[in-house]
């Protein structure tokens, strides 16, 4: 037992050594704390999810209504798109404008082997998705920058889907969930006329795609 308290020894003093360092250098603490955690969180917002702020009115109402006083503060999901490469349609994403490469928000529409039946002021009254790509708008068809203007774009400029509002708190839940009518809401009653107005958005935008013929589900 005392060969063994002579073995520890050395290795205790070093560990009251660095202690007493750390405690006398803050300095050393921190950029030792930085370098442990730093990795960690840099893998987390780059490969897992990130919170952001949600500028701009391309998105009404879905984000950013007219009828909020704040901004759409919202959960990017990048795990699902970096990691996983999974898209479906109706996902409201962030990708980089093959414009100007800016940070964009936009809905998939259609996805590869889709037929879409495209708006003003795109050249062609339909497209056919090409391998690879998507066909993204804005829910506001007038304020909204999308591939009715500069068509298909690829994957790859996807970069995390958005899956739920954190603030304002009267907003707070999850995007991309199906539309419903509520069946708490009284007829006639704004609830009941904003539930209806989603409900014929959707349908609208679903009656301009036709699937690929080996779509059996609206997912890639």
């Amino acid at each position: 037992m005392q060969a063994l308290r002579l073995v520890r020894l050395p290795w205790t003093k070093l560990r009251h050594s660095s202690r007493d360092l750390l405690a006398k250098r803050p300095t050393i603490h921190w950029l030792l704390s930085a370098l442990v955690w730093l990795p960690l969180g840099l893998f987390v917002t780059d490969c897992i999810a990130n919170v952001k702020s949600i500028r701009g009115r391309s998105m009404q109402p879905t984000l950013n209504p007219d009828d909020s006083q704040w901004r759409d503060v919202v959960l990017f999901n990048r795990f699902t798109v970096r990691i996983l490469h999974k898209y479906n349609r109706g996902d409201i994403v962030a990708l980089k404008s093959p414009v100007d490469s800016k940070l964009i928000v936009k809905r998939i529409i259609a996805l590869e082997g889709d037929v879409v039946r495209t708006l003003p002021p795109y050249p062609d009254a339909e497209v056919r998705i090409p391998p690879g790509h998507a066909w993204v708008e804005g829910d506001e068809p007038f304020r909204t920058e999308d591939s009715n203007r500069f068509g298909p774009i690829p994957l790859g400029l996807v970069e995390s889907k958005l899956s739920y509002i954190i603030w304002p708190l009267s907003r707070m839940g999850p995007l991309g969930q199906p539309v419903i009518v509520r069946p708490d809401a009284r007829r006639g009653s704004p609830d009941w006329r904003k539930s209806q107005a989603d409900l014929e958005r959707e349908k609208w935008r679903s009656s301009r795609v036709t699937l690929a013929p080996e779509s059996s589900s609206p997912s890639s």
